[in-house]
């Protein structure tokens, strides 16, 4: 364990498995006290169990992220307390991924889509960006998608709720970086754990194909990712979208 993050608290949406879990188990080897937060106690006192293991500082902070103003709100409240008060990094991380056609999507799923994708985020960062400025600064990181930019057939509303979340991150540059409050993305390529030898490959693996990176990204790439936008490091990086896609949207693939 280093100390990049040591006396910092961060709360981490969606942070039960995969993705969020992976961000969760990076910012605390850092030295960050973590909220876990997500919908399942089992698997979120299993994501803490693991940073505790390893020497780290984590909590579970359950949380249902239906998009209203009140359960995000509920939210803050709660890992503020779990977290002595203060939140200096928030992660919005939680996310649903339906992927119908449009004309196969119908209106629960697509306001089911915005209210977690965008609208529980939004008010989330609502309820504690005032916070972080009172408290003296922080770091907001969001979680876009490379299909926000380099489209696919399927999920055009998931698609649009990313792009929805890489604009708010340069308006929320905009409105809070000199208040003291920096705000970034990470968008992600084709990201998942190893597929077991023998199963089925991932269905997304055949778009990473011909790729300077020749194949899918690991969750702990995304964790790194969001450490360094987290830390110092990044102190002179305002309302960027971090690429993590291993080339897919920087290179021209040629079908072969």
């Amino acid at each position: 364990m280093s100390n990049r993050l040591s006396s910092r608290n961060a709360l981490v949406t969606g942070a039960t498995s995969n993705i969020g879990r992976a961000i969760a188990v990076a910012l605390a080897s850092e030295g960050a006290h973590v909220a876990v937060s997500g919908r399942n106690r089992e698997r979120g006192e299993e994501v803490v169990a693991e940073i505790r293991s390893a020497g780290g500082r984590a909590d579970f902070v359950a949380a249902d992220l239906d998009g209203t103003s009140a359960a995000s709100r509920a939210l803050a409240e709660d890992a503020l307390r779990t977290l002595g008060g203060r939140i200096d990094i928030l992660v919005n991380n939680a996310g649903v991924y339906p992927s119908p056609t449009t004309p196969d999507t119908d209106e629960e799923t697509f306001d089911r889509i915005y209210a977690v994708n965008v609208k529980a985020p939004f008010f989330l960062t609502a309820a504690l960006a005032p916070a972080m400025i009172e408290a003296g600064g922080g770091a907001v990181v969001n979680l876009g998608s490379w299909i926000a930019r380099l489209a696919v057939p399927v999920g055009s509303v998931y698609s649009s709720s990313k792009a929805a979340m890489e604009s708010l991150t340069r308006s929320w540059a905009a409105e809070f970086g000199a208040q003291g409050v920096r705000v970034n993305a990470v968008s992600p390529g084709v990201v998942h754990t190893p597929t077991p030898a023998g199963d089925p490959a991932h269905p997304g693996d055949v778009m990473m194909r011909g790729t300077p990176a020749g194949g899918h990204g690991l969750p702990e790439a995304i964790g790194q990712a969001v450490v360094y936008l987290a830390s110092d490091e990044a102190a002179f990086v305002h309302g960027t979208v971090l690429d993590v896609d291993g080339g897919r949207t920087a290179v021209a693939v040629i079908a072969g």
